[in-house]
C-alpha cells in the first residue's frame, strides 16, 4: 500500500478560545491536532508556532506510533513554552514520514454554548 499523507502540514488560523465556561476538562476551550500515522515507522512530528507579533516558538515534539493516531490539545503543549491563549497563531508541522493532520476547535466562551469546528490541515 502506498504511503498515506504528507510530511508537511500547515494550520494558519489557530486561536485557543479563552475564557471557558463549564466543567473542566470536558468544557475547556481548546485547539487540537489529530494525527494519523499509517506507516510502519514512528512519526516524530515537529510543530513550530507562529504569532502575528512575536518570533516563532518551537519545535514542540509529538511522537505518533506506527499505524496509530494521536490527539493532542495544543493547550497542553508547554515545552519550549505554553501556547498563548486567545491569541492568533499558525503552526507548521513537519514529519519524517507521511501523516494526515486534522484540526479541531472547541469553543466554550459563551455560557451554556458549545461550538465545535473541524477541518483538514493544509498539506504542503
Amino acid at each position: 500500500m502506498p504511503d498515506i499523507g504528507r510530511r508537511v502540514w500547515v494550520i494558519p488560523g489557530g486561536r485557543i478560545p479563552f475564557p471557558a465556561h463549564g466543567a473542566e476538562p470536558e468544557f475547556t476551550g481548546f485547539d487540537q491536532l489529530c494525527v494519523l500515522n499509517a506507516t510502519d515507522e514512528t512519526a516524530e512530528v515537529r510543530v513550530d508556532v507562529y504569532y502575528e507579533d512575536a518570533e516563532p516558538v518551537g519545535p514542540y515534539l509529538i511522537p505518533v506510533g506506527a499505524r496509530r493516531i494521536r490527539h493532542v490539545r495544543l493547550n497542553d503543549l508547554i515545552d519550549p513554552e505554553a501556547i498563548r491563549l486567545d491569541r492568533p497563531y499558525g503552526c507548521l508541522m513537519r514529519s519524517p514520514v507521511p501523516v494526515v493532520v486534522q484540526f479541531l476547535r472547541q469553543d466554550t466562551r459563551l455560557p451554556g454554548a458549545l461550538g465545535l469546528a473541524t477541518t483538514l490541515a493544509y498539506p504542503a
